[in-house]
């Protein structure tokens, strides 16, 4: 069977709109630990909002990826390189499942109650502000492991966009195949 030469519409909705979340999320959460102003709980509530919808989000995705028939790199990638797309791809998939749950449990260990659309989650921890620290500490450098991911990401996706032009980039941005085509 023949590889798609781009990603399902279903993958490249999902993937820009996690993009969009998670980057607003990052922006959000450094912003908050950076500033005690006025608007800094109104901040934190929607962070913790856009983190439970990214916790679905994630899940979703993963259902996704694990129905759908991806494209493969081309030849022209070196093994490493491919190697490094798939170390990439599986260090996002566990930061995306990590970040929001151990956002959730810090605020559990906290014994601060989270809500989603209305609804009253439920805690699965008893306050312990030992446990909030541990989970703290695993959201923070998540975060930073995280960025780190979204900028060599960023580059690699720019490297095949603008320099080798191979179609990877293309895979994830264009609307259908025959837009890869000449006339």
């Amino acid at each position: 069977m023949n590889k798609p030469h781009l990603y399902p519409l279903a993958m490249r909705v999902m993937h820009w709109l996690m993009a969009a979340l998670v980057l607003s999320l990052v922006f959000a959460g450094l912003t908050m630990v950076k500033s005690l102003g006025p608007w800094q709980q109104q901040l934190l509530a929607w962070h913790k909002a856009m983190g439970l919808l990214a916790m679905l989000a994630i899940l979703v995705r993963l259902y996704i990826r694990l129905r759908s028939d991806t494209p493969k790199l081309p030849d022209s990638v070196p093994k490493l390189q491919q190697l490094a797309a798939k170390l990439t791809q599986l260090g996002f998939y566990i930061l995306l499942v990590v970040m929001p749950l151990s956002g959730y449990l810090m605020q559990n260990a906290a014994g601060r109650p989270l809500e989603l659309f209305g609804l009253s989650l439920p805690s699965l921890l008893n306050t312990d502000l030992a446990l909030y620290g541990l989970f703290r500490e695993i959201h923070g450098w998540a975060a930073l492991l995280l960025v780190l991911l979204l900028v060599v990401h960023i580059i690699a996706a720019l490297y095949h966009g603008l320099i080798k032009r191979d179609g990877v980039f293309s895979s994830m941005v264009k609307a259908s195949a025959t837009a890869n085509r000449k006339p």
